[in-house]
């Protein structure tokens, strides 16, 4: 198993939203952490890497109307909203063999919503 870290960024965090000032900030942040604690733990042989999901098929975006839902997957390239497993599998890969050498590094995970 590799040592590694993730965080969970946003991609609020270089997009910005109305409304969401202090939340962009505080998940670029989380980037600007990311990327820094990289650079310093990667001579221990530690991976640092974060995630920023966009809008998730998730019960919070279920509260949301069908119109409303079709309209964000509708801005995304691939026309439908990530699933928390999309997330999971990402996490899933950093954390395991796959990522060894992966640091430093966000993982948009949006269906192309910034694309």
């Amino acid at each position: 198993m590799v040592p590694a870290a993730s965080s969970t960024s946003s991609i609020i965090a270089t997009t910005g939203y109305n409304g969401l000032s202090v939340y962009g900030a505080t998940k670029a942040a989380a980037t600007g952490f990311t990327r820094s604690l990289a650079r310093e733990v990667g001579k221990l042989g530690i991976t640092v890497n974060a995630i920023a999901p966009g809008f998730i098929d998730t019960e919070l975006t279920h509260n949301l109307s069908d119109e409303s839902r079709k309209r964000i997957a509708g801005r995304s390239a691939l026309r439908r909203l990530p699933e928390t497993d999309d997330v999971a599998r990402m996490v899933e890969y950093l954390l395991g063999e796959g990522g060894r050498n992966v640091t430093g590094t966000v993982f948009t995970i949006d269906a192309g919503n910034t694309a």
